[in-house]
This record gives C-alpha cells, structure tokens and sequence, in this order.
C-alpha cells in the first residue's frame, strides 16, 4: 500500500476476528493512545488511525494496509 494515504481513503486489514474494513481517519506523527494503548507514531514512522464503519478505531502502519 502507498505510504501517502489520506483521509478518507478506504482500506482493509487483518483483526484478530479475520479482516476489516473502513477507511483513514488521518496520519498520527507524533505518540497516542488509542483505547488505553500506546501508539508509538513519529514522523519517521508514521502510523494511520483507521476507523471500521461501526465507529471502532485503530493505528496501524501503511504496511499493514490494503486498498478496501
């Protein structure tokens, strides 16, 4: 997947309940927390809040990301 997604892009991918959808919600640059978990994000290694249609968020590197 491209490094340079953006907001509302619509990706896919692996969850511990198989495969989920949503899109980016935007590029997280600095450290975070997201649902009492640390995100260790930096502009040197970026990471992407991505949120399900049900609302659910998380971050995860472009890596992990597909075109949904």
């Amino acid at each position: 997947m491209s490094k340079d997604l953006k907001a509302g892009d619509r990706v896919r991918w692996k969850s511990h309940g198989g495969e989920a959808k949503g899109k980016v919600v935007r590029k997280l640059t600095s450290p975070t927390t997201i649902k009492r978990h640390k995100v260790a994000a930096s502009r040197d290694n970026p990471e992407y809040l991505v949120e399900t249609e049900d609302g659910k968020q998380a971050a995860h590197k472009a890596e992990a990301l597909k075109n949904g």
